[in-house]
């Protein structure tokens, strides 16, 4: 095990563990520990894998309200490896960092349009358990989203609920992505 995890991340190495491990090697630049904890029941990895395939093709939702939703669900539940990644993620993607820095602090800082904040306080009440999302909320989003975006919005953050906890379950910390996205101070 490494670091906090709660689970080896030494998966046994056979065909689909090698393969997921050499993809994610190559397209991020490191073999990601989801990876490896779910590389322990392969089946379930080739599953996981597809199903965030699919995921990435979506377009409905503006891409800067997709990330602070999922990094806002993230923050809830306090998954440090879903903000490392997804800030990462989301700052390659050209989403500006500063906003998603700010992401925790949000109601705080002045970066932030009034729907951002809107799909941010969504978001949260969405992550909470019982749920508080109201329908005075989803008349608000639904004035600046059409229904295709406002369902993407609402599936990507429970698909983020189902990853940050998942990943904070079984212990799963920062990789240290955030580091190499990061401009060094001079």
């Amino acid at each position: 095990m490494t670091g906090t995890a709660r689970i080896p991340l030494d998966p046994p190495r056979g065909l689909v563990v090698r393969v997921a491990e050499w993809w994610t090697r190559r397209t991020y630049g490191a073999v990601l520990d989801p990876v490896r904890a779910k590389g322990h029941h392969p089946r379930l990895l080739m599953t996981w894998a597809r199903n965030e395939q699919s995921l990435a093709r979506w377009n409905r939702l503006d891409p800067t309200l997709k990330a602070l939703a999922v990094m806002s669900s993230a923050a809830v539940i306090g998954c440090s490896w879903c903000m490392d990644f997804g800030h990462w993620e989301s700052t390659d993607r050209g989403i500006d960092p500063a906003k998603l820095r700010d992401v925790p602090r949000w109601r705080e800082s002045e970066r932030f349009t009034d729907l951002e904040r809107q799909v941010m306080a969504y978001a949260e009440a969405v992550t909470r358990t019982p749920l508080e999302v109201t329908d005075e909320m989803v008349a608000g989003l639904r004035e600046h989203l059409d229904d295709a975006a406002l369902v993407e919005l609402t599936m990507m953050i429970s698909v983020e609920n189902e990853r940050s906890r998942f990943n904070s379950a079984l212990g799963l910390t920062s990789q240290g992505f955030v580091d190499r996205c990061e401009i060094p101070l001079r």
